[in-house]
């Protein structure tokens, strides 16, 4: 019978954040995860400066054999609309990754035992700790195993009434000669008539990612093939490209309600539906909620009863608004024609595009990065 003080079911930003922080700090920890790494994991996938330095990363070193993209400006608009581009900055706003080779470099590094190509097939309860898989045993399970994580499954029951994305997307190596009218320090946003989803074009040195999401997630599979179209007939990707987009979920948070704690289980990153509602970006929440948790860990001192664990619903609460289980009523009501002429009308304007939607809501530039106890 192994042993282990926590095991993390997940072993993507958010688990080996955790996991990394946990092992600094003296605890005895292993990461199970069904995959072996590198595993394939489409994602637009960026980082901010803040990701950068809560986690301490060395990117010259990471650059070396890796892809590594430095973001200086982005292409904002609406699909089957012009785009108005944000001014370029001299210093890189954010660096576009592989999450195939970012999501293993911060698990081989977290220093975290290794249990990969293991889904979790049985959790019990076993005294004050729990048995994973028959012979392993932990103190305290934490769920960081994205939007269909078992852990998560086995908390909320059924009473998650959170509001999920669905998205299509797809990355592939751009081969010589390939057009492609979208640079690589210059991403592209696309907005859909509704305003309830976008679709993205990120090159990424020699790779390409093109995906699409929306909260309704009625004739998603549609709404990406006829994005890509226009795409193809505007000249922004290869034509011919690869057709076959693969499909993802996640949750936001404040739309809705997911229990995040009970007696020795927490759940953290995608698992606790942490996605900003306002661009879905996760990795920033999910490497947050992490190091969030490793220090409600580190101060439950063994006491993993759910009062203690509590202290992260608080942290993330405070970190990233109050979350709640229905719509508020109340409010102005804006008849939904007039929204989408609104935005579409700001959409087309530099300063909105820059200050609201990329620094705003996809950067968060304003908010600094996260300081931690420990």
């Amino acid at each position: 019978m192994s042993e282990a003080e926590v095991v993390i079911v997940g072993g993507g930003p958010a688990g080996s954040s955790l996991a990394w922080s946990l092992v600094r700090r003296g605890l005895d920890v292993t990461v199970l995860d069904r995959a072996e790494f590198p595993r394939d994991k489409v994602c637009a996938g960026w980082i901010t400066p803040q990701v950068v330095r809560v986690l301490e990363l060395d990117l010259a070193g990471y650059a070396r054999g890796r892809v590594l993209q430095p973001i200086r400006a982005f292409d904002v608009g609406r699909i089957g609309g012009r785009s108005v581009r944000t001014r370029a900055s001299r210093e890189p706003i954010s660096w576009g990754i592989r999450r195939c080779e970012f999501d293993e470099h911060l698990l081989r590094r977290s220093g975290a035992r290794l249990r990969l190509g293991e889904p979790l097939d049985a959790i019990e309860r076993d005294g004050s700790g729990w048995r994973i898989n028959g012979d392993l045993r932990a103190r305290l399970v934490v769920g960081a195993g994205g939007n269909f994580c078992p852990v998560a499954r086995m908390l909320r029951s059924g009473r998650d009434r959170g509001s999920v994305v669905v998205a299509q997307e797809i990355e592939f190596p751009l081969a010589a000669g390939d057009a492609c009218g979208v640079g690589p320090e210059i991403p592209r946003l696309d907005f859909c008539g509704d305003l309830r989803g976008y679709g993205w074009v990120f090159r990424k040195g020699d790779w390409l990612n093109v995906g699409l999401g929306r909260e309704d997630p009625r004739g998603l599979a549609e709404h990406a093939a006829a994005y890509r179209a226009e795409l193809e007939r505007r000249g922004a990707i290869p034509a011919g490209a690869p057709a076959r987009f693969r499909g993802h979920a996640y949750a936001l948070w404040g739309r809705g309600h997911r229990p995040l704690h009970a007696d020795g289980v927490l759940l953290v990153g995608d698992a606790a539906g942490l996605a900003y509602p306002q661009s879905g970006e996760g990795i920033r929440p999910a490497v947050e909620s992490g190091l969030l948790a490793a220090d409600v860990i580190v101060e439950a001192a063994g006491d993993y009863r759910a009062a203690r664990l509590a202290a992260l619903d608080e942290r993330l609460a405070r970190r990233l608004g109050p979350t709640r289980a229905v719509p508020q009523p109340g409010g102005w009501a804006v008849p939904p024609a007039l929204k989408r002429s609104l935005a579409f009308g700001l959409l087309g304007r530099e300063w909105f595009a820059r200050t609201v939607v990329i620094e705003r809501w996809f950067l968060r530039a304003a908010e600094p990065a996260l300081a931690l106890a420990g």
